[in-house]
């Protein structure tokens, strides 16, 4: 992993995060870390809502979905909640292919930086071979 890289926007969003209420400081620290593990910002929201959905709301912990109410007809009913089951699928193997690539992409930023390191160690062996002559 390399080391996280601030900008000064996003040191200014922490300490003002911090400063108006916490949880939102410790909130901008907890993208920055899945950011460095490779996640969007997007996939960092979806994941936190799967996990703690409804945190804190006065709905005792469910969320309310405008699409969880029965129609009145099942077979519409029965037809939406597959449609919906499918597209959770779909969004769930989305996510998993944007992961691979950023795995992918991560191992030949690695395979560069051992590339580099390796001429790196050559030239520098090979100088100080002429020196020793």
């Amino acid at each position: 992993m390399g080391r996280l890289r601030w900008r000064p926007i996003e040191i200014a969003a922490l300490v003002l995060g911090f400063a108006l209420y916490w949880p939102i400081g410790l909130a901008i620290i907890g993208l920055k870390f899945a950011q460095r593990r490779g996640y969007t910002f997007d996939e960092t929201v979806s994941a936190m809502r799967d996990r703690f959905g409804g945190f804190g709301s006065s709905t005792g912990g469910h969320q309310w979905r405008p699409f969880d109410a029965s129609s009145g007809n099942a077979a519409f009913d029965d037809w939406r909640k597959t449609e919906m089951e499918r597209l959770e699928e779909e969004r769930r193997k989305l996510d998993a292919a944007a992961r691979d690539f950023a795995d992918h992409l991560d191992n030949l930023r690695k395979a560069r930086d051992r590339e580099e390191f390796d001429r790196f160690m050559q030239a520098r062996a090979g100088q100080a071979g002429r020196d020793a002559s």
